[in-house]
C-alpha cells in the first residue's frame, strides 16, 4: 500500500483499522491461551491511560524527560524487592545491592544476560571463545543472544520430568563456559528447573547463572504468598546463592501492555557489563542499556501503573486465579482418553499432548486445528508434539468450562485422524 498523496480523514483511517482488527482472534475473552495477558477491564483501563499519557515520551535521554528515569527506577526497585522475597518477608536482607534495567521484552532481557556473562568472562579470565550451557527447554532467545554476541550455545537434553539435567549440564561446562541457564518456569511444559543446583554449578566455576523468569517473575512470588508454591521445594530467585541475573516480563503476568520487561542484576558491577558506551563519533557521548536506543515511554509508564494499581493483594488474586485455571485445565485434559499433560506444571502453564500409554491415538495438532475452528488458540510446539497453554485469571471460571466442553467435542469429531501439517511456527516471519 503506497502512502496516499492526500491524507485521509481520521474516520477513514479508524474504519480501516477496525476492519483489519476484525479478522483477529478475540484477545479479551480468554480464548487465546498465550500472547496477550489481561487482569480485568479495570486494570486495562488504568494501564491504557498511563500508556497514552506517555505515548510520545522517549527514554533515550532521561535528563530531558526525568519522569521516565523515575518510573523505570521504581519498576526496577519493585522488581528487585519482589524477586528477593519482599512480598513474603519484608525484613529479609537479600535485596541489598540488587539493581537492573527496563527492557523491551523477555527476548531483550535474555540477550542482555548473555552479553553480561560474556563481559564477565572476558574481564575475569580473558575468555575469547565463550559458551553457554543450557537445557533444551530454555527459551530460543538464548541462542539468539549467542548468535548476536558470538558465543557457543550448548543445549543439554532435559530429564524425564522435563526439568534440566543438572549433572549433564555440569559435565558440559569447561573453562570457556561463562553462563548456565535455568528457567522458572520453563516455557514448553511449565515446570521450574532446579535453580539452586544450577546456581551451584555457577558458584563452583565462578561464572554467571541466569534465571529466566519471564513467565514466572510476576506470578511465583504471589503464588508463594498464597501458599500455592513452596519456596523450599522450588527456590528460584535472588534468595538462591549464585543467581546473578533474572529476567521477568512486566508485559506478561505483570499485566502491562507489550513492550516492558526487566533484567535484574545481583550488583552494579554485573549491570555495568550490560551497557554499551561510545564516544568515537561526531555526535557526542552515547550510552545505552540494551538493544534499543530510543525507548518508548508508554510501556514504562503502563508497567509502573499496573504494579501500583494491583499491589500485592491484586497480584495474589490474579496469580491464584491463573493457577486454579491451569489446575482445572490439567484435570480436564487428563480426564479425556488419549490426551495428557506433560509433566507436573508448577505454575500457570501446561502442555497438552497425546497420552502414549493410552490405546487411543490422538493427534494434538489435529485437536488444535479443531479447537481453532471453534475460536480457541493454543500454540503448537515440540518435540514432542503438543499444544501450549498459558492460563489467565479469566480461565478460573466459565471460560474454562466452555473450553473443556469444546475440547471433548473436538476429540469426538477428530477421533484418530492425523493432520499432515506438522509445523510448529513460533515466529514473526513472513
Amino acid at each position: 500500500m503506497p502512502i496516499p498523496t492526500e491524507g485521509r480523514s481520521a474516520a477513514d483511517v479508524s474504519a480501516d483499522l477496525d476492519a483489519y482488527a476484525g479478522v483477529d482472534a478475540d484477545i479479551d475473552g480468554g480464548r487465546i491461551f498465550g500472547l496477550v495477558f489481561h487482569a480485568g477491564e479495570d486494570v486495562d483501563d488504568v494501564v491504557r491511560r498511563a500508556h497514552d499519557r506517555f505515548v510520545f515520551h522517549n527514554a533515550l535521554n532521561p535528563d530531558v524527560l526525568p519522569s521516565l528515569r523515575r518510573l523505570a527506577a521504581e519498576v526496577i526497585d519493585a522488581s528487585t524487592w519482589l524477586m528477593s522475597g519482599g512480598a513474603v518477608d519484608a525484613g529479609h536482607d537479600v535485596r541489598e545491592g540488587l539493581t537492573g534495567f527496563v527492557t523491551s521484552g523477555g527476548t531483550e532481557s535474555c540477550l542482555m544476560a548473555v552479553k553480561t556473562a560474556r563481559g564477565r568472562g572476558r574481564e575475569g579470565s580473558g575468555i575469547e571463545h565463550p559458551n553457554v550451557v543450557l537445557p533444551t527447554s530454555a527459551h530460543a532467545a538464548f541462542d539468539k543472544g549467542c548468535e548476536y554476541f558470538g558465543l557457543e550455545p550448548r543445549r543439554i537434553p532435559v530429564r524425564a520430568d522435563w526439568r534440566c539435567d543438572v549433572d549433564a549440564m555440569a559435565d558440559a561446562c569447561d573453562d570457556d563456559t561463562v553462563l548456565v541457564v535455568a528457567s522458572a518456569p520453563q516455557y514448553p511444559q511449565g515446570v521450574i528447573d532446579p535453580v539452586a543446583d544450577v546456581a551451584a554449578i555457577a558458584v563452583a566455576r565462578d561464572v554467571n547463572c541466569h534465571v529466566d523468569a519471564c513467565m514466572g517473575g510476576f506470578t511465583l512470588p504471589f503464588l508463594e504468598v498464597a501458599g500455592l508454591l513452596d519456596p523450599e521445594r522450588v527456590p528460584w530467585d535472588f534468595r538462591v546463592p549464585g543467581v546473578t541475573t533474572i529476567s521477568a516480563d512486566v508485559h506478561k503476568y505483570g499485566f502491562a501492555p507489550k513492550g516492558i520487561s526487566v533484567i535484574l542484576h545481583r550488583d552494579k558491577a554485573s549491570r555495568n557489563r550490560q551497557t554499551f558506551l561510545f564516544d568515537g563519533w561526531l555526535g557526542g557521548f552515547y550510552g545505552s542499556s540494551g538493544i534499543l536506543g530510543s525507548k518508548p515511554g508508554g510501556p514504562i509508564a503502563a508497567g509502573w501503573a499496573a504494579l501500583q494499581y494491583l499491589g500485592v493483594d491484586g497480584y495474589v488474586d490474579r496469580s491464584t486465579k491463573s493457577f486454579r485455571g491451569r489446575e482445572r485445565m490439567v484435570a480436564g485434559v487428563r480426564s479425556i482418553e488419549g490426551l495428557t499433560v506433560l509433566g507436573e506444571p508448577d505454575a500457570t502453564l501446561c502442555a497438552v499432548a497425546a497420552d502414549e500409554t493410552s490405546s487411543v491415538a490422538v493427534d494434538p495438532f489435529a485437536v488444535g486445528d479443531g479447537l481453532r475452528t471453534r475460536g480457541w488458540h493454543l500454540d503448537r510446539q515440540g518435540p514432542p508434539d503438543s499444544l501450549h497453554a498459558t492460563c489467565m485469571p479469566i480461565h478460573d471460571g466459565p471460560v474454562m468450562d466452555e473450553f473443556l466442553d469444546d475440547l471433548a467435542a473436538v476429540i469426538a469429531e477428530v477421533g484418530t485422524a492425523r493432520t499432515d501439517d506438522r509445523s510448529t511456527n513460533y515466529a514473526a516471519m513472513e
